[in-house]
């Protein structure tokens, strides 16, 4: 198993990340379904992250190294922020943009720290 299953995973939720931040600033409604598949793709995307640092079922694991656990750390914290999101909305309205902007703000980072160790991790 390579680390390009997972950049395509988490590369998708990004797109869709990136396509509802849209939506939201022109203000119109997402759908919750697109949340929900914005929200299992980052999931899935770091379950195999993981699977790839701790060993996948075949064995083959990824070098571990600092930088493989920053980005699981990032992305983990990208996916906790974007559940704290609806609640926090619901609660307080008015600081939801300051919210998502956090959220964006760490998955951009997340996904440009997993390019930036896939590309060591293939070439």
């Amino acid at each position: 198993m390579t680390v390009v299953p997972v950049v395509f995973l988490l590369g998708m939720g990004v797109a869709i990340g990136a396509y509802m931040g849209y939506r939201y600033l022109r203000g119109e409604r997402n759908s919750q379904t697109l949340a929900g598949v914005h929200l299992l793709l980052g999931a899935g995307g770091l379950e195999l992250l993981v699977m790839l640092l701790r060993g996948a079922p075949s064995g083959e694991t990824l070098p571990r190294n600092a930088m493989g656990s920053t980005v699981a750390l990032i992305v983990a914290g990208a996916l906790a922020t974007g559940l704290f999101v609806p609640i926090i909305a619901k609660s307080r309205p008015g600081i939801i943009g300051g919210s998502l902007a956090v959220h964006a703000a760490i998955g951009t980072i997340g996904f440009a720290l997993l390019l930036f160790w896939a590309w060591g991790a293939i070439g």
